[in-house]
């Protein structure tokens, strides 16, 4: 027996090795699907597999979503991944949240409209031409930017804080909180800075006039703003997948994690259907970056769709991530499409199915260099060829894969529509019998299906339109779009442009972080300070740093961990907190290094048994303007 397998894996090898050394021995792909009239072209491949797409992460009330391209404004949907040119707008009791980072947020409030309108790895470029917006940054990658354009003022953000923008007809307020800085540029001014706890408005276009003064005292909403992403950077899932792959929060309220000895973690999701199998419930959507993407109907339908791969053990289904990585990549779906000339009771079909432990992507997007190159981006457990664990993968022939595991056998989960549907509608897949699939072969490279305007739509039907007072309303900004609109709707205002600020130095911003000490003062003093204890006399020629002055009221200091938590153990009232976020259970100190497979969440059993949802995120109301200081 032992022989057996040792000479079919010699003999597998050699089939990899005698492959052609170029993957292009059956001759270039095909272009990628050409844009439909008035789409932006695919400038975006040099990057496309650098940046993280911005993530649509919590919706409430009426949400509108628009791409570049679509014939209508439609629904928007979480899990939506975010393009340039991009834009959400919120109704009248609409909240949003789109996900920027691991931990970094932006969400918008009722009567706003927002816009996504560059993302490269460091640099994300928004505009608000309306309505309040705010910005919780409790983590930036080094060098990081994040540009926010308003119709009076262009503002550059380097460092995490808390920042907030209310943008009226004539004017615009923004404001910092939690030891951020940010510069403030108008038109035709000069590059101002604004530090923590103060708020400068902006008043008129052309010739602006700039006051400035201290944040006002903390609405409602932005303390919920708080309390939101205090729950959603304390997810018990993260231990278990890389520190930058986003939706963790929804794999404790949705599932349980297991260990499998033959993957690890896995993640197993609950309250699925009968005869479920992943890639079954969501459509594909054309994204101007990725291509064919996918967008699953449940929640939790993030992670698990675009990072690690899917497993078929002891009857169930579960969400491997693998050995964590120190940088995940992401990608539009992991799965492999197949298809042939094969006509089934449908039609002709274009069918797919999750990818197994191990096996590569064969990418439909990226430039002609990485379509169709067999990838195991961003995956660090073994590299699996036709059920054989490869060492050497530079010369693995496209052409030469043909065994995926979760295509055939008794863990098949071959999905299928026909091929004229596909990526045009809310239309179900279809489960496909082993006779049917054995007729389909892999398609390796770009599908040779093109998008229309319905596939820019995360879903259909009718949303909410923003007048057309915000979509043609022009920012200040330092960067023009990176994408055009679509004939079909307004047309937005091009920005007019300033000269981007120069850059922070790390020194500077170490220098002016919370805790930094002057050169020479001695660890003893920092250490005291930090335990309430009073400070030692400095050294002779040590200068004591000077205190701080008040805060405006309201204003809050840095955020320590818990402290929202034991605010409330003294009685102080809290926000209401959203639908569908519930803190984590506390869980006992864990030996150190054993993992233990972790339950479901006390939130997901209450809500199994019909328990009421949170309230709904507080409305905005402007807070009052401040007289100016006398200078």
């Amino acid at each position: 027996m032992i022989a057996k397998r040792i000479l079919a894996t010699l003999l597998t090898t050699g089939m990899l090795l005698a492959g052609t050394p170029t993957l292009w021995a059956q001759g270039p792909p095909p272009p990628p699907p050409a844009p439909v009239a008035g789409q932006p072209q695919q400038g975006y491949q040099t990057r496309a597999r650098e940046a993280t797409p911005a993530r649509i992460s919590y919706i409430n009330g009426d949400v509108s979503f628009w791409r570049p391209g679509a014939s209508e404004w439609t629904p928007a949907r979480v899990n939506t991944p975010l393009a340039p040119g991009d834009s959400l707008y919120t109704g009248p009791t609409g909240n949003v949240e789109v996900q920027i980072g691991a931990r970094a947020f932006v969400r918008a409030a009722e009567g706003t409209q927002l816009g996504l309108d560059n993302q490269e790895p460091d640099f994300v470029q928004f505009s608000v031409t309306a309505g309040h917006a705010g910005l919780d940054l409790r983590e930036l990658a080094p060098g990081q930017t994040i540009e926010l354009d308003t119709p009076n003022a262009a503002f550059t953000i380097e460092r995490t804080g808390y920042y907030h923008v209310d943008v009226t007809q004539d004017s615009t307020a923004f404001r910092i909180r939690r030891g951020g800085r940010a510069t403030m540029t108008p038109v035709g001014g000069t590059a101002t800075p604004v530090a923590a706890n103060q708020q400068v408005v902006v008043t008129g276009t052309d010739t602006p006039r700039v006051d400035t003064g201290g944040a006002p005292e903390l609405t409602e909403w932005e303390r919920w703003n708080y309390e939101r992403t205090d729950s959603l950077v304390t997810s018990p899932s993260a231990r278990y997948v890389p520190r930058d792959v986003y939706g963790t929060e929804e794999l404790d309220r949705h599932g349980s994690w297991r260990v499998v000895e033959s993957y690890g973690s896995v993640w197993v999701p609950t309250a699925v259907a009968s005869g479920w199998v992943p890639y079954s419930t969501g459509r594909w959507i054309w994204d101007p970056r990725y291509g064919w993407t996918w967008l699953d109907n449940e929640p939790w339908g993030w992670a698990p769709y675009h990072y690690g791969r899917w497993v078929h053990v002891s009857g169930f289904w579960g969400w491997a991530p693998g050995p964590i990585v120190v940088r995940p990549v992401y990608a539009p779906a992991l799965v492999v499409f197949l298809g042939g000339g094969v006509r089934l009771s449908f039609g002709l079909p274009l069918a797919w199915a999750p990818l197994g432990w191990g096996e590569p992507i064969i990418p439909w997007w990226g430039r002609r260099g990485y379509i169709s190159r067999p990838s195991w981006d961003g995956w660090g457990g073994p590299r699996v060829v036709n059920n054989v664990v490869i060492n050497n993968t530079t010369v693995v022939n496209v052409r030469n894969i043909t065994v995926y595991r979760n295509v055939a056998g008794p863990s098949s989960a071959v999905v299928a529509v026909p091929a004229d549907r596909f990526g045009r509608a809310d239309l179900r897949p279809s489960r496909l019998s082993h006779a049917d699939v054995q007729q389909l072969t892999p398609v390796r490279g770009a599908l040779a299906v093109k998008p229309v305007a319905a596939s820019l739509a995360p879903s259909s039907g009718t949303a909410i339109k923003p007048p057309e007072t915000m979509t043609g309303r022009s920012v200040v900004a330092t960067r023009p779009p990176l994408a055009t609109t679509g004939a079909a709707m307004v047309p937005i205002a091009a920005p007019r442009l300033v000269r981007a600020p120069k850059k922070e130095t790390p020194a500077a911003r170490a220098a002016d972080a919370p805790g930094a000490m002057a050169p020479g003062q001695p660890d003893a003093a920092k250490r005291g300070k930090a335990i309430g204890q009073p400070q030692p006399p400095a050294p002779p020629g040590v200068a004591t740093p000077p205190q701080k002055p008040a805060e405006t009221p309201g204003a809050m200091a840095p955020v320590q961990p818990g402290a929202a938590k034991r605010e409330s153990a003294v009685g102080r009232p809290q926000p209401p907190a959203p639908p569908g976020v519930a803190t984590p259970p506390q869980k006992p100190a864990e030996t150190p290094g054993a993992m233990a497979p972790v339950q479901p969440g006390a939130a997901k059993r209450e809500s199994a048994v019909g328990r009421p949802q949170p309230p709904a995120p507080p409305s905005v109301a402007t807070p009052p303007q401040k007289k100016p200081e006398p200078s």
